[in-house]
Formats: structure tokens, C-alpha cells, sequence
């Protein structure tokens, strides 16, 4: 989705998946933002320095560089060593991961995500979770008629009124 956004020149206001955090390892491990990937060049390099290819598959074996490294202890569980997957859209996620972090698009993010997640919950309110009639068309439309009917009460709520045409009043 991320893709798709920004080949339309669209700014993303989509929290970023939080990253996995492997529950054997303490508090202060390292996290796959730790290592440096160098898309061009095909290399993962881990925090310790050691750098090992990317296979045509995506993946990053260490293996044996885990066995003496002081640090395997904040990185990895696994006997075989750290595996590193890296995905077709992973440097777009890795950059929505740091802007994140630095509080590129929070704003706008905590100023929409609340009126989102209310609506949504007017929407499955009153044992609305579930589809109601057998068939994907009498579900759409019961679905089109519940949404039109949340949008007028909000659109009543903020002061619809009928004066020789519908009008919503002045804010105050």
C-alpha cells in the first residue's frame, strides 16, 4: 500500500507496523532497524560489523559469524545464528519506521486516527459487527443505508438545519 501511495505522490499517514521483538532476548536487543541493508550492493551488515549477501530470495544468513560474536546475546536465540529477511518493499517501510521515530506525520496522524476509529464504532455499534442478510448485494446495501444513516445524524449533530435549503450552522 505504501508503494502504491507514494508512486501516486500520495504522503502516507499510516502508523508503522511495530517490529517484532524476540521474546528470549532481553529488553535491549537489537532490532532489525540495528543493521545497516544496502539495497544496492545486496549486504546486510549487523552491529557488529559483520556483513554477509542478500540471496536472490531475500534472505541473510550470519551462521557461523554468530558463534564468537560478543553481541549474540542482544541479537539472536537461534542455534544457526541470525536469519535476516528482506522484502521487496522493506527500504519504504524501514524509511516509514525512522520518520516515525522522528515525528514525520504523527501529526497528522493523531488528528485524523480518532474521528476514524469513532466512526467505525458507530458503524458496528448495536450488533452491526456481523453481516445481516444472505447474499454480497443485500449486505452492500444494507451497508450503504447504515452509513448514510450514521452520516446524517453527525451531519444533525453539527447543526443540519432546513432554511429555504439544508444548511449547517456557524460554527461558534
Amino acid at each position: 500500500m505504501r508503494a502504491d501511495l507514494a508512486e501516486d505522490q500520495h504522503t502516507a499517514v499510516i502508523k508503522p507496523m511495530p517490529l517484532r521483538r524476540n521474546p528470549k532476548l532481553d529488553d535491549d536487543q537489537f532490532t532489525r532497524d540495528d543493521f545497516i541493508i544496502d539495497h544496492q550492493a545486496r549486504t546486510v551488515t549487523c552491529p557488529n560489523g559483520e556483513t554477509v549477501s542478500i540471496s536472490i530470495g531475500g534472505d541473510a544468513h550470519f551462521k557461523a559469524r554468530c558463534r564468537g560474536c560478543p553481541l549474540r546475546r542482544r541479537c539472536t536465540s537461534a542455534k544457526a545464528g541470525r536469519t535476516f529477511s528482506v522484502g521487496q518493499h522493506d527500504q519504504l517501510l524501514a524509511q516509514a519506521r525512522t520518520d516515525w521515530r522522528n515525528g514525520i506525520g504523527s501529526d497528522d496522524y493523531r488528528q485524523h486516527r480518532p474521528m476514524v476509529e469513532r466512526t467505525i464504532a458507530w458503524l458496528v455499534a448495536n450488533r452491526h459487527r456481523r453481516v445481516r442478510y444472505r447474499g454480497v448485494e443485500r449486505n452492500r446495501i444494507g451497508l450503504s443505508v447504515r452509513a448514510a444513516a450514521i452520516n446524517l445524524r453527525r451531519l444533525i449533530n453539527l447543526g443540519l438545519t432546513w432554511q429555504n435549503g439544508w444548511t449547517l450552522a456557524a460554527p461558534t
